[in-house]
């Protein structure tokens, strides 16, 4: 199976474990912390690298997003209150704590499904 045909498969599976899901979305998945924490975030809450939260380039501020990792099939919920990633394909940009959770904070970026809770 191909990586696209691998990510679609996940996308779908996000989408039937979760029935109340309005949106979905494969790719990349990176972290922040360090050097933010304690900063204010796009949406005016102050960053805690140790809260799951995550930023994303249009989803609005509090929306519950359920990551599902491509690799593990680990997922966590986090609530959107920061705008990016803005590097590369990435679809999202993870806490701290978000990606300890998910087991790939050493790596720095994963493969991830969304979906809007």
């Amino acid at each position: 199976m191909t990586k696209n045909a691998l990510r679609a498969a996940a996308c779908a599976a996000v989408l039937i474990l979760s029935s109340t899901a309005a949106y979905a979305q494969c790719g990349g998945a990176s972290w922040y912390g360090p050097g933010f924490n304690g900063k204010r975030a796009a949406s005016g809450e102050i960053f805690n690298e140790n809260a799951m939260t995550a930023a994303h380039r249009s989803l609005p501020f509090g929306t519950k997003v359920k990551v599902v990792d491509q690799r593990t099939g680990k997922s966590v919920e986090v609530t959107i209150n920061d705008r990016g990633p803005y590097h590369g394909s990435r679809i999202i940009d993870l806490s701290k704590a978000a990606a300890t959770a998910l087991g790939f904070r050493n790596r720095g970026t994963t493969s991830v499904c969304l979906a809007q809770m």
